[in-house]
């Protein structure tokens, strides 16, 4: 996360199934607190509508766990943290929770900005435990390259 360090630009967290991991791992890097603003963790659909600004219609026509509520929770925690970027999961972690349509181990990670959000989709159930593990480093790698694609070294910066 250093590629953000100096860079006057925001991150944020809205995460449902890891419950925080992904702002853990965010702060325990030093000097975190120059670019993370905070994260929501959205547990419940309740969380996602009022404080997300996912729709209530979405979540009732395609479930929480789809790629569309990804994306509106990026989108929403940019809104309501303020922030420049956000990282945002919601998934079936397991070990039960899954259906013939979403089995467990479906996760969806949504990343990027107000304007251009990305999203990914995992689909391998390996126990709960890894399946946050997964998701968690998972959605901060497709970040910073996300970042790094975004933002491009300058001459200036290599210095």
């Amino acid at each position: 996360m250093n590629a953000l360090y100096d860079s006057e630009k925001t991150l944020g967290t809205a995460e449902s199934c890891t419950g925080g991991r992904i702002a853990e791992a965010i702060i325990s890097v030093p000097g975190s607190s120059n670019y993370f603003k905070g994260g929501i963790i959205s547990y419940g659909n309740e969380v996602k509508e009022r404080l997300l600004h996912v729709s209530h219609e979405l979540i009732e026509a395609k479930t929480a766990v789809c790629e569309e509520v990804a994306v509106q929770m990026v989108k929403g925690a940019c809104l309501t943290l303020n922030c420049d970027y956000a990282i945002s999961v919601t998934g079936i972690a397991g070990p039960g929770g899954g259906t013939p349509e979403t089995p467990v181990g479906t996760i969806w990670i949504g990343y990027g900005s107000k304007e251009d959000v990305r999203s990914f989709k995992l689909t391998e159930d390996f126990g709960r435990d890894t399946n946050l593990a997964i998701a968690t480093n998972k959605a901060l790698k497709l970040f910073l390259d996300y970042y790094k694609e975004q933002n491009p070294p300058t001459e200036e910066s290599e210095k």
